[in-house]
C-alpha cells in the first residue's frame, strides 16, 4: 500500500490582501498568537505521518526557510541566559526526523503550476498539498483524517466544506455523489461558478491528497487568464482517469487569506492558548462596544 509521506506547500504567492505588511514578509509568516501560519500547516502535516515537507517558494520568502532552519546564535544566547523553555521551543519547531526541500517557482503562474514545480521531488508517490492560509483546527487534524481516507481507498482526496450559495463564486465547487458519511465520489469540479450555475455548495479548501497522475494532467492543462495553470482544472481532467473523493472534513476553517478570517483566528486561538486564555477572555469582557 502506498503511504502519504510528502506534503507540498505552495508559498510563492504575493499576499496582496495584506499589504503593506507582506511587502517584505511572506503572508505564510503572519503569526496566529505566537506561531506563524506555515508552522501550523507543517504541524498538521507531521501529525498525519508526513516526514518530507516540500516548499514551493518565490522571491522574498527566505524567512520561511530561516524559520525551519537551525538558529545557532539565537540558541546559544538562550542557552547562555538559562531560558530552557524558549530554547526547547526554538529547537523543536520540527522533529529531527522531518526533512525540508525548497523549490523556487520562477513565476506565479497559478496553484497548479506551483504543484507541478514539485514533480521531480514528489516522484511517483502520493502526496498532500496544504495551503497555509487555510488554517483548520480539528482533532485529529484534517490532513490526518484525509490520509486515513486515502489509505482506505487509495485514490485522490480533496477537502471540502459547505458554503453559502452566494459564496460559490469564490471557490472551486464539487458535484458529487454521497458514497459514505461525509465522503462524495466526485463527478465534476468547476472553478468559481456563479451561484445560479453552481452544481452544489461543496467548496474545495486548501487540503488535497493527490496521486502522481495529477502531474500529467497539469502538464496538459490549457492555461487560463494570465497564463495561470489551475489545480482545479488538473483535478477535473484526472476524473476521466481515476476516482477522486471529496471529503467534508471535521474541523473549523479560518480563511487567513483575508483580514477578517485572520482576525477571527487570532482571537479564537488566543482564547485557547494555555498561557493567555484567561487574561485575554477577561480583557475581551472588559471592552465596551
Amino acid at each position: 500500500m502506498n503511504r502519504v509521506t510528502k506534503a507540498v506547500f505552495p508559498v510563492a504567492g504575493l499576499g496582496t490582501r495584506f499589504l503593506p505588511v507582506t511587502k517584505a514578509s511572506p503572508k505564510e509568516m503572519l503569526p496566529i498568537v505566537d506561531k506563524p501560519l506555515i508552522q501550523y500547516a507543517a504541524e498538521e502535516a507531521i501529525a498525519a505521518g508526513i516526514d518530507e515537507l516540500i516548499f514551493v517558494t518565490g522571491r522574498n520568502k527566505r524567512s520561511i526557510e530561516d524559520h525551519f532552519d537551525k538558529a545557532h546564535e539565537l540558541e546559544a544566547q538562550l542557552k547562555a541566559d538559562g531560558k530552557k523553555q524558549l530554547l526547547d521551543t526554538v529547537q523543536n519547531v520540527l522533529p529531527n526526523t522531518t526533512s525540508c526541500v525548497y523549490i523556487r517557482q520562477p513565476e506565479a503562474l497559478g496553484l497548479g503550476h506551483a504543484v507541478l514545480c514539485a514533480k521531480q521531488v514528489v516522484g511517483d508517490s502520493p502526496f498532500a498539498v496544504i495551503l497555509a492560509d487555510d488554517l483548520i483546527s480539528g482533532e485529529p487534524g484534517v490532513l490526518k483524517q484525509m490520509v486515513d481516507l486515502y489509505e482506505k481507498h487509495q485514490c485522490s482526496v480533496i477537502g471540502v466544506q459547505t458554503v453559502a450559495k452566494e459564496e460559490t463564486r469564490s471557490y472551486g465547487i464539487v458535484k458529487g455523489k454521497l458514497s459514505e458519511q461525509r465522503v462524495y465520489t466526485v463527478e465534476a469540479i468547476v472553478e468559481k461558478p456563479l451561484p445560479e450555475k453552481a452544481p452544489s455548495t461543496l467548496a474545495v479548501v486548501g487540503r488535497y491528497i493527490l496521486t502522481p497522475k495529477i502531474f500529467a494532467m497539469l502538464e496538459n492543462v490549457t492555461p487560463g487568464a494570465g497564463g495561470e495553470i489551475q489545480l482545479t482544472d488538473g483535478i477535473a481532467a484526472l476524473l476521466s482517469h481515476e476516482k477522486v473523493l471529496a471529503y467534508e472534513f471535521v474541523g473549523k476553517r479560518y480563511d487567513c487569506g483575508n483580514k477578517f478570517g485572520y482576525l477571527q483566528a487570532t482571537v479564537e486561538y488566543a482564547l485557547t492558548h494555555a498561557e493567555l486564555k484567561d487574561k485575554f477572555r477577561a480583557y475581551l469582557k472588559s471592552l465596551k462596544f
